[in-house]
């Protein structure tokens, strides 16, 4: 487990998958901690965990799409804390299952208003308190469908995409105002986001774990610690990054 004690996190998308397995992570390591999540009763579920584990906790209510949303989580982050060392954009939506010339306008567009814009909201206000304190780290959660294509995906795949080039842009910029911009890209992840698809449709598990090389799928406690990792003191020397957590697929 890496060392957060006593850093001021925010982690969006909180309530569930990943971002839940963060922030439980991240109590254990007695970090300070801002749970965001459009899903009230589980974000404040997560939160009571958090606070169970020995961490200091609070939830916030968020649409990441929404700036004004986005610049009241920074604030209360503030507020509570006085500062905020590092931000897990993790909050986003699954595909629509669509082909590609099924899928209408309006979810094409929400899409992207959630899971790139709410993305690129959530670095621009997370990264200017940071410059105001002298510095931070910032991790976004992609996707292997930025990379590998598949079928369904269509607008799924442009806004995991669009956060790869979001991602190197602002390393870039960023790196001499003292902050660190990483984007992890997780395969198959056992969240409920993937738990409510496979229900929906039989077979998906086993042509899932058929492509992963580690011939599983993989666990939100794995992704989650590689978004940890990024975010510690001990990839000091990493930004701009895309790293998959994906159990080998991006490999084929």
């Amino acid at each position: 487990m890496v060392d957060l004690s006593g850093k001021s996190l925010i982690i969006t998308g909180g309530a569930s998958g990943i971002g839940r397995a963060a922030a439980l992570s991240a109590a254990r390591s007695a970090a300070k901690l801002t749970i965001v999540d459009l899903n009230e009763a589980g974000g404040r579920d997560v939160c009571k965990q958090a606070q169970a584990l020995g961490a200091t906790a609070q939830f916030v209510l968020a649409d990441v799409s929404r700036v004004e949303d986005v610049k009241a989580m920074v604030s209360a982050v503030v507020a509570t804390f006085g500062r905020l060392d590092g931000a897990f954009n993790n909050a986003g939506i699954a595909n629509a299952n669509l082909a590609f010339t099924d899928i209408p306008d309006e979810i094409f567009e929400r899409m992207q208003a959630i899971n790139l814009t709410g993305v690129f909201l959530c670095m621009k206000y997370e990264a200017l308190e940071m410059v105001r304190t002298g510095g931070g780290a910032i991790v976004n959660t992609s996707s292997t469908a930025a990379t590998n294509a598949l079928p369904n995906i269509a607008e799924y795949a442009a806004a995991k995409s669009g956060m790869l080039g979001l991602t190197r842009a602002a390393a870039l910029d960023l790196g001499r105002k003292g902050i660190r911009v990483n984007t992890i890209l997780p395969g198959a992840t056992r969240t409920e986001m993937l738990l409510a698809g496979m229900a929906r449709s039989p077979g998906l598990e086993e042509h899932l774990v058929s492509r992963q090389p580690i011939g599983r799928l993989c666990e939100p406690d794995e992704v989650a610690a590689a978004a940890l990792w990024l975010l510690s003191d001990e990839a000091s020397c990493v930004t701009g990054i895309c790293m998959p957590v994906d159990g080998g697929l991006s490999i084929l």
